[in-house]
């Protein structure tokens, strides 16, 4: 290859990327922009529609509320949303890698981490800017806020001035004050280095370990390794300007000071020479190739920084294949990620009425992610994840951000460690019922659709037919599949037509490389030709029905891929995230009028289904009437679907007949039937006929307003396919192709 060819190679790369870095700021600023500025809103917990909702909200009643705290402050938690109310506070002096933009520029990330709080761990957050740098100001502002909140959560402060302004809250204020940046960067990577240890066989107690920046992140990651058992004479640290030693001591803070080191070494490759353990917290690029291969046998290598972290993952093991390898990103294995931690320490925090989060809660959270990974996969958590094996090994050292398991393993951990550290102001004497009370907020979260994602990453890149290949929605949807590299889009249609839209619609996916088309047939449609495709293995899955009607969709996908084993006909499902919980309903398109047999086959097959979402299946089966209050064909219907469901599978919950009302409410279910063999609250309806499942499905996704909505779910085919519907979005067609993708890995 000549020179001039290299050089127009590299030029075309370096186009591709500027092309990608502007489309993603474009698209997230559309994101931020539309359909409502910013992320968050606040909404009132009761009702206030009549003329008395007021009177006790507001004036008079409110003043019972008012002197009640009055004469006893704690009674703010029981009348007040205080116990389960953070304050995400920045100043906006060191924001992300952007540095001290201040703090109004701050506020987009302020609001991203309140949605955090919210989805993992259902806790509700106001998002404060302080426009203030000196630290004695800023720390006066934030203390005369403790009326308001239960707990405080710094971000984006720099060091050293985050140092002080922590210790000094925490001194000052009686609710937890956490700065997340320091420790739950720390608690996770802690994580993740004790179970890289334990897989190279080295204790903690003689390991040897190499620190890459010595910011606020950096000393909290090494302070709670020595809280962990790390010598701190077996530790290095380098900053900006090389090894942090004693040579230099007149010119360290006080954090820094307390890892000088009397050494000879004075750059960071002196300094990882021999060295069991590189943390990295600095910047991309800093560990070279030839470091990594000077360090001790088995190393161990936390490259955190993001978004291109010391040493990538392949260069690292092209030198040192033995070596363990963390990174702060998603797409690698290990990912150390703070979400593993801080909702779910503030969650424990606030609800034993924590004063503060020390050093034991830390090391619980610590201690809890670690064991996370050596606990036994249930079949929920391993459906939700797909086919890989999540085992405790080289690759899998630390939870999945999206492991339901967290929010049961974590808070409770931390809340223990609050009781028995004496700092709970609140403390509870049963943490097995506490731990069950979280469950509620597993599937709460609105992220319901992420194992799902996850389970199409991994399955790599399998290829998904879209019979409406020419379609305006169907193109904009493959561009977000590249993307989040959730499947390789097989577009069936004309490719002359489909490459004139692709430039219309100014997308970035490129024909043959991106994506592939499969030239439409004129002997047949495009949804038998996307059928056939996938029935000869050419594709892994199929999408079709933005275009025509779902029955005619079905007839053409039935007559060629079939039945899976064991099914006697398909069914459909809807998946509904609403704001209290998901909720799932069958069948609202196939079946008009189903039989007892056809009602237990598709609730078998949609329990089955479910597990790929991470749920476990507690199953209504829906009527106009409750356990036999009503002798109709439908009631006896239900029933029997119900004996025959329980003797295909005996492990199912499953219950009914019942009304809508009593499958939706735990209290009047608990009242009616109180030997229910359910367990949990309903995440499963399914309806005696077809038009109840359609007009409940759609009454709830209009009336939620902005849940998510997944399916139709097409249940019992031989191979991964779904029938999509004409009002099908973007986002929804983006959801099906994961769960297609996610499916054909599991079929495959």
């Amino acid at each position: 290859m000549s020179k001039d060819t290299d050089l127009r190679a590299a030029g075309a790369a370096a186009n591709a990327d500027a092309g990608t870095e502007a489309a993603l700021t474009r698209a997230a600023l559309d994101y931020h922009r539309f359909p409502t500025p910013g992320k968050i809103s606040v909404q009132p917990t009761k009702d206030m529609s009549t003329q008395r909702d007021l009177a006790l909200a507001y004036s008079p009643g409110v003043a019972a509320a008012c002197m009640a705290i009055a004469h006893e402050p704690d009674e703010a938690y029981s009348l007040t949303s205080r116990g389960n109310l953070v304050a995400v506070i920045t100043n906006g002096t060191a924001v992300l890698g952007l540095g001290n933009i201040g703090a109004l520029a701050g506020k987009p990330v302020m609001e991203g981490k309140g949605c955090l709080f919210k989805k993992f761990a259902g806790i509700d957050v106001f998002d404060i800017e302080i426009d203030e740098t000196d630290p004695e100001k800023f720390i006066e502002t934030v203390a005369r806020l403790e009326p308001t909140f239960g707990g405080i959560n710094l971000e984006d402060i720099k060091a050293p001035e985050c140092f002080v302004i922590e210790t000094k809250l925490r001194e000052r204020m009686k609710i937890p004050v956490f700065h997340d940046d320091q420790h739950g960067t720390a608690i996770v990577a802690a994580a993740a280095l004790i179970n890289a240890l334990q897989v190279v066989g080295k204790p903690i107690e003689s390991a040897t370990l190499v620190c890459s920046g010595a910011g606020a992140a950096a000393i909290a990651c090494l302070n709670i390794l020595v809280g962990l058992g790390l010598k701190r004479e077996n530790i290095l640290v380098c900053d900006s300007r090389g090894v942090v030693s004693t040579d230099r001591m007149a010119s360290l803070d006080e954090q820094k000071r307390a890892y000088a080191r009397d050494t000879q070494a004075k750059t960071l490759g002196d300094a990882v020479a021999g060295a069991d353990i590189f943390l990295g917290v600095s910047q991309g690029g800093v560990l070279k190739p030839e470091m990594v291969a000077s360090m001790a046998d088995k190393p161990i290598i936390l490259a955190l920084a993001n978004p291109d972290p010391e040493i990538l993952p392949a260069l690292a093991k092209q030198v040192r294949p033995d070596c363990l390898i963390a990174t702060g990103r998603s797409d690698y294995p290990n990912q150390v990620n703070n979400v593993l931690c801080f909702p779910f320490i503030f969650r424990g925090a606030l609800d034993v009425g924590a004063t503060e989060i020390n050093e034991a809660m830390k090391l619980a959270a610590v201690r809890a992610i670690a064991n996370l990974v050596h606990a036994e996969q249930s079949d929920v958590v391993a459906a939700a994840y797909g086919a890989n094996d999540l085992r405790f090994g080289p690759d899998y050292l630390i939870p999945r951000p999206f492991d339901p398991r967290l929010i049961t393993t974590v808070a409770p951990a931390v809340a223990q460690a609050a009781i028995d550290s004496g700092v709970a102001a609140r403390p509870f004497k049963d943490i097995e019922t506490y731990r069950r009370s979280l469950e509620r907020l597993v599937y709460t979260s609105g992220t319901v659709m992420q194992p799902v994602f996850a389970a199409a990453s991994e399955a790599g890149a399998k290829r998904i037919a879209y019979a409406e290949g020419e379609e305006d929605r169907v193109l904009r949807a493959a561009q977000v599949v590249v993307d989040e590299r959730l499947a390789t889009p097989v577009l069936v249609g004309r490719a002359e037509t489909i490459a004139s839209k692709i430039a219309s619609l100014g997308l970035r996916i490129r024909i043959g490389t991106d994506v592939h088309v499969a030239e439409i047939s004129p002997e047949t449609g495009a949804t038998v030709q996307a059928a056939r495709l996938l029935a000869a293995g050419e594709v892994d899955g199929m999408l079709c029905g933005t275009t025509g009607t779902y029955p005619a969709h079905l007839a053409e996908v039935t007559g060629t891929i079939g039945l899976k084993p064991g099914a006697h006909g398909l069914a459909a499902m809807g998946l509904l995230q609403l704001p209290r919980h998901t909720l799932f309903i069958c069948d609202p398109y196939i079946h008009r009028d189903p039989s007892a047999a056809e009602i237990a086959d598709m609730t078998v097959l949609a329990a089955a289904e479910m597990r790929r979402f991470g749920q476990t299946p507690h199953v209504a089966l829906v009527a106009s009437s409750n356990f036999g209050s009503v002798d109709d064909p439908v009631s006896r219907k239900m029933q029997e679907a119900l004996a025959l469901i329980r003797a295909q599978a005996p492990d199912l919950e499953v219950d009914g007949e019942m009304s809508a009302d009593t499958a939706l409410s735990r209290t009047i279910l608990e009242r009616l039937r109180p030997d229910s063999t359910l367990t949990a609250e309903t995440n499963l309806l399914v309806m005696p006929n077809l038009e109840a499942a359609n007009i409940t499905f759609n009454a709830l996704k209009v009336v939620a307003g902005q849940s998510v909505s997944v399916g139709p779910i097409l249940l019992g085919a031989a191979r991964p396919v779904h029938i999509l519907t004409p009002t099908a979005t973007v986002r929804g067609i983006v959801n099906m192709t994961a769960l297609t993708a996610a499916s054909a890995d599991v079929a495959g």
